[in-house]
């Protein structure tokens, strides 16, 4: 990598607000999960889990849509001021990371790790286990 060369990383949390319900509520682990307005006041589907995904619901679906392709998923109202506080969590420890974060949306940010050009190699007590796999190549 040259000098002039920047090291920008776009963050994305997908299926944000189904996430921090499964966190808030272990018991929803594994679970299809949805996030949104009531389907009997034509609410929208505004978050859902990777289990309900499955059956092909995705976000901004009716919600009585997609009640229909998966009838055992929890519809949950949306808590937004929880999602604040997480997403206050999350880019709180992206500041910790670089100096330079911008954050576009209550999920999403762009981070500039460009001083960040040495990252450590995993260890053996290391999520990869001291391993390549995983890893970018």
């Amino acid at each position: 990598m040259s000098d002039r060369s920047r090291v920008i990383v776009h963050l994305d949390l997908d299926a944000f607000f189904a996430a921090v319900e499964v966190l808030e509520n272990p018991d929803l682990t594994g679970k299809p999960v949805l996030v949104g307005g009531r389907p009997e006041e034509r609410g929208v589907v505004a978050a859902v889990s990777y289990p309900a995904r499955v059956f092909g619901v995705h976000s901004a679906m009716p919600m009585s849509r997609a009640l229909a392709l998966c009838p055992e998923a929890i519809v949950l109202p949306p808590r937004h001021h929880l999602y604040q506080e997480y997403s206050r969590r999350v880019m709180a420890i992206l500041h910790q990371t670089s100096p330079l974060v911008e954050q576009m949306s209550i999920d999403e940010a762009y981070l500039d790790l460009t001083e960040q050009r040495r990252w450590p190699r995993p260890t053996r007590n290391s999520p990869h286990g001291g391993s390549r796999r995983g890893q970018c190549r």
